[in-house]
């Protein structure tokens, strides 16, 4: 009997000390994620240069997973339009384009790029393809997935980020990039 009450006594503390380690974990996680910002991530320009974003620091942040054969994808043209209104009061839109849903991105980065210029005359700034959900997301994603609670859900999912580098906002692929929500939003956080 003594040994049956000892056993059950060591499989308690066994049970504590895997959740208190558990625990510990989760919130070590969540510390460094808040010590995190935008800022601290770097992705690698279209052109396949690197791409710090800590060189936004002080300027807001729309931060677009694109794809070249959605539905959605006339949003580029939103997008451009967007850019050429706020850059110079202190806004950058960064497209990521991103294959994981549907298969709407199979291109390289060089028939993207040149798609995205013939087709909407872009020139803001734009990313190698990326992964923007799962455990090959790019960092970025995870923490600003981290941050928002959400993965995107599709194409043109917009996450916008504070001048501070912090989490601002997340948006649909249903919000249109010149809609008065979107534009209420980035003009509430402009430097």
């Amino acid at each position: 009997m003594g040994k049956g009450i000892k056993m059950k006594k060591n499989s308690k503390v066994l049970l504590f000390m895997f959740f208190f380690m558990l625990f510990n974990t989760v919130v070590n996680e969540r510390i460094f994620a808040m010590e995190e910002n935008a800022f601290s991530f770097t992705f690698e320009s279209i052109e396949g240069q690197a791409m710090p974003l800590e060189q936004f620091k002080g300027k807001a942040l729309l931060v677009v997973n694109t794809a070249s054969l959605c539905g959605f994808t006339p949003q580029y043209e939103g997008l451009q339009s967007l850019w050429n209104d706020y850059k110079d009061k202190g806004l950058v839109i960064i497209g990521v384009p991103s294959n994981n849903f549907g298969k709407q991105e199979p291109e390289g980065e060089e028939k993207i790029k040149e798609f995205c210029e013939t087709k909407f005359g872009i020139d803001f700034p734009m990313t190698t393809k990326e992964d923007v959900k799962g455990e090959n997301a790019h960092p970025f994603y995870k923490w600003a997935n981290n941050q928002s609670g959400k993965n995107p859900k599709w194409n043109f999912y917009k996450y916008l980020i504070s001048p501070d580098g912090s989490y601002s906002g997340i948006y649909s692929s249903m919000t249109k990039p010149k809609s008065g929500k979107m534009i209420k939003a980035i003009e509430k956080i402009l430097p």
